[in-house]
């Protein structure tokens, strides 16, 4: 077994405590114990060059400053993460956004609608690498580099507090679930990290919707379905360019490097239930075993009168949500597939649901996760 590096310590922190004033970039904090924390994690983060776990409104992230390749570097073997799989910038304001950019640069007139709608959230946008500022291990050698500005209080105001934008991908081995609760990351990276700041549960469950608009025809491609839906793109565009011929479209572009490795998979397999059938005739099992099953499945999904007690089957229930709301269901995903894990399943069957809204998010994450699919009729 290799060596603890860190004794991984867990600081509390208020979300609630923590305001921005429109008219500061700098956070009014009114917990003693919250305050202290967010300086003790920019310690660790400036002083250290250490790696510090934070909550985000999307999922929790491995943070290290994103202008110090050093300390970046230590995101990549914290997680096991491949160098070619870029990491995403957060900022705290628009004054440290144009910091970043390259000198004169102008933020196209599409960015500027969905920067007044979507920032501070959960959507990541791609500008022009300044090659001057941002160390080619953040962009892993790509000429753009992917920047948000998160909304969850204790992500921004750790990178105000620091003075500097911070690299971030989930905190997690790279391939298994994203955490949306301090207990997942401390579960998965006990003794590899020094700190996390536990802000509770993540709001939305699921990792930013990353955009790319700086292609020639000003179109809107989604590289990464997430918390923003494209549903919310549209009308953001619609709202605020008013030349009907001239409005963005948005496309539908999965191209990132890191879509091609294996991403949000638990230590058991994930089955994929295209259109659910009775499941008492379709699992094999040791015969003298007891198989547990873990099912994740919308709250009102018929498949719950499909499951019944079978001689050797134990079943786990983790319902997720109503159908008709997608973003409650995305926001236990995650937590579902970490949760079932934690209690020991052998094997988890999934559900699949409409991709529309948030539901383009989930199944993308869905189809990482599943080992495979089967396709069968509901009774």
């Amino acid at each position: 077994m290799a060596p603890v590096e860190f004794t991984t310590q867990i600081l509390k922190c208020d979300p609630s405590s923590i305001t921005f004033l429109p008219s500061s970039d700098e956070p009014q904090i009114t917990s003693q114990e919250t305050s202290d924390a967010l300086k003790i994690a920019s310690h660790h983060l400036v002083d250290l060059t250490q790696t510090v776990v934070f909550p985000t409104e999307t999922v929790y992230g491995l943070g290290a400053l994103a202008l110090d390749a050093n300390a970046a570097s230590k995101i990549f073997s914290t997680k096991g993460r491949p160098p070619d799989n870029p990491l995403i910038v957060h900022v705290s304001s628009f004054k440290m956004l144009r910091s970043l950019l390259p000198p004169g640069y102008v933020i196209p007139r599409s960015y500027q609608a969905l920067m007044k709608h979507f920032w501070p959230g959960p959507l990541t946008l791609l500008f022009p690498r300044n090659d001057d500022i941002i160390p080619t291990i953040i962009t892993a050698g790509q000429p753009t580099v992917a920047i948000r500005m998160p909304s969850h209080p204790v992500a921004r105001a750790l990178i105000a507090v620091a003075n500097a934008p911070l690299a971030a991908p989930s905190a997690n081995t790279s391939g298994k679930p994203s955490p949306t609760r301090a207990e997942h990351v401390h579960r998965d990276l006990d003794g590899k990290v020094s700190l996390i700041l536990d802000g509770g549960a993540c709001g939305v469950g699921l990792e930013s919707t990353v955009v790319d608009g700086l292609h020639p025809d000003g179109n809107i491609r989604v590289l990464r379905p997430g918390g923003v839906t494209v549903e919310d793109l549209e009308r953001a565009m619609r709202e605020e360019i008013h030349d009907v011929a001239n409005i963005p479209r948005v496309l539908s572009a999965p191209t990132t490097p890191g879509m091609k490795y294996r991403h949000y998979s638990p230590s058991v397999p994930v089955i994929l239930l295209r259109t659910l059938p009775s499941l008492s005739h379709n699992v094999e099992r040791p015969s003298e075993a007891v198989l547990k099953i873990g099912v994740l499945a919308p709250t009102d999904s018929k498949l719950w009168h499909q499951i019944s007690p079978v001689d050797g089957i134990e079943w786990y229930r983790y319902p997720l949500g109503p159908l008709a709301e997608p973003s409650v269901i995305a926001h236990h995903l995650f937590d579902g597939l970490l949760s079932l894990e934690k209690d020991g399943v052998q094997m988890m069957f999934i559900e699949e649901v409409v991709e529309d809204r948030e539901g383009l998010a989930i199944m993308n994450r869905v189809r990482k996760a599943a080992s495979d699919s089967i396709r069968v009729a509901l009774d």
